[in-house]
């Protein structure tokens, strides 16, 4: 068994094509965010964050076909940034109305996240859900989401996403 599976790569990618923007404005907000490469090859999720009109979030997500991951432990990022709290989501099928989410804090300096994968718990629109955390082959969907009920810039770096044991 393989002890990593690349999920994203920022530094083998020449554009974020397959990186969607979904911010509080799908209900009326006033959050907004861009995703983007620097020039070092990583990823920079950055915006600001409006708790008007009932607002107070923004994400990132992208699509995948991950199979297999059952046999995995860990979700690692590898991350820096404004020093905040960020959710990293996953969805096992792309059609799920909910998803399951692992919060983590970030810095200004490199690190490395270990986000145990059975410790992902199903949400829906902020509420948790009576349902099993996640215990899947398969992640269809990755997000990073910012939603920490306060008006706040950020900027998240992203140089990489993978499985791990």
């Amino acid at each position: 068994m393989a002890q990593e599976q690349l999920i994203y790569d920022f530094n083998s990618s020449e554009n974020l094509e397959n990186w969607t923007i979904v911010n509080d404005g799908v209900m009326g907000g006033l959050s907004s965010s861009t995703m983007s490469l620097n020039e070092e090859g990583h990823g920079v999720f950055t915006g600001k964050i409006s708790l008007k009109n009932n607002g107070g979030f923004a994400s990132v997500r992208h699509f995948t076909n991950m199979s297999n991951v059952g046999s995995y432990k860990y979700i690692i990022l590898k991350v820096r940034g404004n020093p905040s709290t960020y959710q990293f989501r996953l969805k096992k099928e792309r059609g799920d109305y909910y998803s399951y989410v692992n919060s983590f804090e970030v810095t200004p300096t490199w690190k490395t996240v270990k986000l145990e994968i059975s410790a992902f718990y199903p949400t829906y629109r902020g509420r948790s859900l009576d349902l099993p955390n996640f215990n899947a082959e398969s992640i269809e969907e990755v997000t990073f989401l910012i939603g920490n009920k306060a008006v706040e810039e950020f900027k998240l770096e992203i140089d990489k996403i993978f499985l791990s044991n």
